[in-house]
Formats: structure tokens, C-alpha cells, sequence
């Protein structure tokens, strides 16, 4: 892998020799790992999951002080060399988000070690069939009783759902004023708490596996009567909206890294493609209209890796980052997936082929586009950012 974007000022020497350090593990340990006929996604992960937390890349997505260069970077190498190895990763990450930055001591110490060790898979139950990018419209509700709370309801487009130990989940709980009133509909984002709720939970039921055109462990959950313990309620009752995007504003930004990696192994692949595939009696590198295309290809990726990287380098500064982060996601997340594009176009017929790399990417962009706020969400996030702080 290139390395030369590290000789930026946003990088530190420890930057750049973890990026190389773990670039070197991946190629041998990681790459292009799960796509054989009949390979098991499931036991996949896990694998995944168990070797990254052994080799201690882990524990770079886990805890309350997250270097988010460090994060960044970690999910740009691993998507270049393999886009299951990235989600065991980022799951580990986005799972014990809420934990890790807003969970108590107790929480922190009961959990966030055996997911760094890869022994405690981890998952984000928030989206509901109704409640995607409109997050405040979740439904799923929990209610007090004694020192537990009774959760009951539906959790959808879950990822690791069916493989993962510990699942934070976001319910309505009603602290709002006047909530849930006169049979008046629920206010928002307020009046929703997190919950640390274990795998094999009374009431806690995968309802359904999703399968989806790149196969990631996907599924839907239901609540029926499952009582978790108080203690495990995440951040304070009727924060659970604020822990959720303060989580997401952290690994939002991650997403654009990994979008970096797949559009870096495209524009690999790409290149290798038309500095070797005959086209009249030339090669189709040596043609103009190629050289264009490559051209727009680095410039999408220079431009995206930029933002992505101040996005990183700000929060690690302590700066809101709301803006920068959605500005990353949405400049990254869509240019990878024009350079998959072209990548696919410079191979011709051979790139829509199963079991190409290009083929490969093409699919697993595209999910990018959608989670941890669509593209069309991230324009807003940007332009009422722009109206509030010109």
C-alpha cells in the first residue's frame, strides 16, 4: 500500500509506523479473506474479530480516549485489503461506542477488555424499520420496573445481529414532558435511553438474518418482556439521542476512512488493468481518454483523504467536528463509489464477473452510502451546520 499521504501534518512518526506495522500484518493475515464458494460470513467474522483482537489492533476502537487518526487509519488498511476484516473492526468500535465514551467505570471495566481481546462481539441497535435516517422516530419503548427496565419492540438492519454478545440498544423510555400523554405521539429526540443488553437475554430474539448484496452478519431483532438491570442503562435516562450521535460523530468519520481503502485497492486494480489489457494494438493505459479517467479517480481520492484526515486531526484536537465529519462521510463515501465505478468500466466486461475484486468493491461501496447517515442526511447535517455557524 502507498503510504505517502502519511508525510501529511496531520500525522505523527507513531502514525505512520502503526499504518505500516498493520498494512504489513494485513497483507498476510487478512487479505482478500471470505469469499471462497460456501464460505461460512458468520464464522468468518468471528475469526476476524478473535485474530485482530489477539494481534492488538482492537484495542484502537475501544476505550474512553479514542485516537481517531489512529481509527481512521486502521479502517482505511484494513478495507484495502479486505472488507470483512474492516467491519469485524469498526463493529468492535461502533458497538462499544456508547460504552466507551459515555458508560460508567463499572460498565468500562465489565466489558470494553473482552472486546478489545476479541472475545465479545459487539453490535448498535438503533434503525427500526420506521426509524432510520429519521433516528428520533424510533418506537422500540422500555419501561421501569423495581431496578429493571422491560423492553419491548423491534431493531432492524443490525449489524453483527446474530453473532454479536453485547448489543447497545436505543429505546424510548418517556423522560420528555408531556410525553406520551393523552395518547399525543412521542417527542423526539428526547426521551430515549441506551441499554447494555446481553446475548441470550430473556425476550431478546433474532427475529430474522438479512442478507444483503455484500454478505455482512445482518439482522433483525425483537424485544418481547426483556428485563435488563438499570445498571447496564448507558449514560443518563432520556440521553440516549445524545450518546448516539456523539457515538456516530466519531465513527462517522471512520466511515469515510474505509471508503479511502476501498477506493485506494480500486484505483490498485484499475491501474494494474490498464497498463496490462491489449486495446488496438496499444495497451488502454496509453490512450487519453484512460488517462483522463485515472486522473479523475486520484483527484476524488486526494480530495476525500484530506477531508477525512482533518476531520480526524480536528477531533483529536478537541474540536466539534460535526460539520467536518459529515463533510468526509458524504466527499468520501461518494467518491469511492465513482472510482469502483470506473475501476469497474477499465476492466470491461471481465468487472461485473463474480469473484473480481472489482466486482467485490462495487457491491460493498454501496452500503456506505446509506449507514451512519445517508448521503442525503450528511448534506443536511452540512448545510443547517453552514446556517447556525457561517
Amino acid at each position: 500500500m502507498s503510504l505517502a499521504h502519511l508525510h501529511w501534518p496531520f500525522f505523527e512518526p507513531r502514525h505512520r509506523e502503526f499504518a505500516a506495522a498493520l498494512d504489513a500484518w494485513a497483507a498476510t493475515h487478512v487479505r482478500d479473506r471470505g469469499h471462497g464458494p460456501g464460505d461460512d460470513v458468520d464464522a468468518t467474522c468471528r475469526a476476524l474479530v478473535r485474530e485482530l483482537g489477539a494481534a492488538g489492533w482492537l484495542k484502537h476502537a475501544v476505550g474512553e480516549q479514542l485516537d481517531t487518526r489512529l481509527l481512521c487509519l486502521t479502517r482505511e488498511v484494513l478495507a484495502r485489503h479486505e472488507g470483512l476484516a474492516d467491519f469485524a473492526f469498526a463493529m468492535q468500535g461502533l458497538g462499544s461506542g456508547a460504552i466507551s465514551l459515555t458508560g460508567t467505570p463499572a460498565q468500562r471495566q465489565r466489558w470494553l477488555p473482552a472486546v478489545a481481546r476479541g472475545e465479545c462481539i459487539t453490535a448498535f441497535a438503533l434503525s427500526e424499520p420506521e426509524a432510520g435516517s429519521d433516528v428520533a422516530a424510533l418506537q422500540c419503548a422500555a419501561r421501569v420496573e423495581g431496578d429493571h427496565a422491560v423492553i419491548d419492540g423491534e431493531k432492524t438492519w443490525i449489524s453483527n445481529g446474530g453473532i454479536a454478545d453485547l448489543y447497545v440498544v436505543f429505546c424510548r423510555t418517556g423522560e420528555a414532558p408531556g410525553e406520551g400523554t393523552a395518547g399525543g405521539p412521542p417527542r423526539g429526540a428526547r426521551g430515549i435511553s441506551a441499554f447494555a443488553v446481553e446475548a441470550g437475554t430473556p425476550g431478546l430474539e433474532v427475529a430474522e438474518r438479512i442478507e444483503v448484496m455484500a454478505p455482512h452478519p445482518l439482522a433483525r431483532l425483537r424485544f418481547s418482556g426483556c428485563r435488563v438491570p438499570l445498571a447496564q442503562r448507558i449514560g443518563a435516562a432520556g440521553e440516549g439521542f445524545k450518546v448516539a450521535m456523539r457515538t456516530l460523530d466519531v465513527f462517522r468519520t471512520s466511515v469515510a476512512a474505509a471508503a479511502l481503502g476501498f477506493a485506494r485497492r480500486a484505483m490498485e486494480e484499475g491501474l494494474a488493468r490498464a497498463k496490462s489489457r491489449p486495446m488496438f494494438g496499444q495497451h488502454l493505459a496509453d490512450f487519453q481518454l484512460t488517462q483522463a479517467r485515472l486522473a479523475q479517480m486520484a483527484l476524488a481520492i486526494d480530495g476525500a483523504a484530506l477531508l477525512t484526515y482533518r476531520a480526524a486531526w480536528e477531533r483529536d484536537q478537541g474540536l466539534n467536528v460535526t460539520r467536518a465529519a459529515a463533510m468526509a462521510k458524504l466527499s468520501a463515501t461518494e467518491g469511492a463509489q465513482q472510482v469502483i465505478d470506473a475501476a469497474v468500466q477499465l476492466f470491461g466486461g471481465l468487472g461485473v464477473t463474480r469473484g473480481q475484486t472489482v466486482e467485490r468493491l462495487y457491491r460493498e461501496i454501496r452500503s456506505l452510502r446509506i449507514y451512519e447517515g445517508a448521503s442525503e442526511v450528511q448534506q443536511l447535517i452540512i448545510g443547517r451546520d453552514l446556517l447556525k455557524n457561517p
